[in-house]
């Protein structure tokens, strides 16, 4: 998803407490540059603020970066020569979303989900067993080769 040009996310909203993959395809990457930093923060205040070396891949520059809590993720690029891309002194900042609990389950799985397994593996079994003597012995039947004990009288 392209959310400004030549800024890139592996995903179409940032949410917190994940993590998202940044490419950047900007004027360092298109001067051939061989380092470039990712500098960041969170809020309005640039809480927590990281930098974290880019990697250099045929798609740009690419780093990864676990999302804190905090209304909006701000970053900017520093080259190994001290140039920075901040988007014309205004830093490029989105807005993070928050964590969706009820996609989140919390419910512990039942002590009768084990039974329930269990007899099914029961009757695959049988169904095996019943499939083998069948297959044994439907043969035997029509060649003439299966021996009725006789009783003697």
């Amino acid at each position: 998803m392209e959310l400004v040009k030549n800024i890139f996310f592996n995903t179409d909203k940032l949410v917190e407490n994940s993590t998202v993959k940044i490419s950047y395809t900007g004027k360092f990457f298109q001067d051939d540059t061989e380092e470039v930093y990712l500098h960041y923060g969170f809020g309005l205040n640039w809480d927590d603020v990281n930098e974290i070396a880019m990697e250099k891949t045929e798609l740009g520059f690419q780093a990864e970066v676990t999302l804190t809590a905090g209304e909006t993720f701000n970053f900017c690029f520093r080259s190994d020569t001290d140039q920075w891309d901040n988007n014309d002194g205004q830093n490029y900042i989105f807005p993070i979303e928050k964590e969706e609990l009820s996609l989140v389950v919390t419910e512990e799985t039942p002590v009768a989900t084990p039974r329930k397994l269990r007899k099914s593996y029961i009757w695959s079994k049988k169904l095996r067993l019943a499939v083998y003597k069948i297959i044994t012995y439907i043969p035997k039947l029509i060649s003439g080769n299966y021996k009725r004990k006789i009783s003697e009288q």
